[in-house]
């Protein structure tokens, strides 16, 4: 976590030159961020680094949120052939250490959480590619690209896709809005003041209104209670009139990201050396398995069914040691 050679220059052209520059976090992409300290204020930078990070996707919405009432990191300052971006600084309060203090606290902010979700989506669309059956395709089979020959699986590859293909109908929303894409507990922040404040929505597209509801409330990182899951889809659905195939769609996505998210944590284990990831592979897979269960996703938890056995679904590093 050393600050990037241009950090300095960039601060001081922006006013921030006596500031100290702290390690924050890293996450699983090339993305770092540094909490910039000077006299009175504070503020986040982010190195995205070229050519693996672009930081644009991330400013670009984090404007068009600000500017309808969402509460975005402001741009401070930017340079954009450094990878350098400033920003607003929510803090350390993240809404999942806030729960794991308080268990109390859980109903209230996601209550918050799907609040916004609600609002976000009574707004037209942003201006952003479609996330549609190529994509939600190309990211399913993460999982049988790279977990699959983890855990010693061949897969039928034509079969999955046409599995998968008899299900996306259900995805496609005939109305899209915006997509976060990584709304969960550990990208909501509790800002001075009350509020959620959000993070990494680089990866914004625009899809389906049940995508980012199965992202919060099926969250890799942390156990969401069972009836709180139930709670929330049924506030978010008497608040939008959505019926049976919003449930149908939610289980679709769930399952699609889910499968993807247990081949993206493989590779960051076998390709990147991140060990924590395959971790966290079991309490996703428990998430698959629920949203397999649903009537919609019949053909996909056949292929499941025939091609992955229960004894092959979990952390792929014990798997693959046994």
């Amino acid at each position: 976590m050393t600050p990037p050679p241009a950090a300095r220059g960039f601060l001081t052209l922006h006013g921030w030159g006596e500031a100290s520059i702290l390690p924050l976090a890293g996450d699983a992409s090339f993305r770092r961020y540094f909490r910039i300290v000077a006299p009175g204020r504070s503020a986040v930078l982010m190195d995205a680094p070229p050519p693996h990070e672009d930081p644009r996707p991330f400013v670009d919405i984090a404007r068009w949120l600000h500017q309808r009432g969402f509460a975005a990191p402001a741009i401070h300052a930017l340079d954009l052939v450094a990878g350098l971006v400033l920003i607003e600084d929510f803090g350390d309060d993240r809404m999942r250490e806030a729960i794991d203090a308080d268990p109390a606290r859980a109903v209230p902010l996601y209550e918050s959480a799907v609040d916004i979700l609600i609002g976000l989506h009574q707004q037209p669309q942003g201006p952003l590619a479609p996330y549609d059956r190529a994509v939600l395709q190309r990211e399913a089979d993460l999982l049988t690209e790279w977990y699959c020959p983890a855990v010693g699986i061949d897969p039928d590859q034509a079969g999955y896709a046409q599995a998968w293909d008899q299900v996306f109908d259900l995805a496609l929303a005939d109305v899209p809005v915006t997509v976060l894409r990584d709304y969960h507990a550990e990208n909501l922040m509790l800002k001075q003041g009350g509020g959620l404040g959000l993070l990494d929505f680089q990866d914004a597209l625009a899809g389906h209104p049940a995508y980012d509801l199965v992202s919060l409330l099926q969250d890799a990182r942390r156990d969401v209670e069972p009836e709180i899951e139930l709670a929330m889809l049924a506030r978010y659905k008497a608040a939008t009139g959505a019926g049976d195939a919003f449930d149908a769609a939610y289980h679709v996505l769930g399952a699609q990201r889910n499968a993807k998210i247990i081949g993206i944590f493989t590779r960051l284990w076998q390709r990147d050396g991140k060990l924590r990831y395959p971790t966290l592979c079991p309490r996703v897979w428990r998430y698959l398995e629920q949203d397999l269960a649903h009537p919609a996703l019949g053909p996909v938890a056949a292929w499941f069914e025939a091609r992955l056995p229960p004894d092959r679904r979990g952390d792929p590093i014990v798997i693959a040691g046994r």
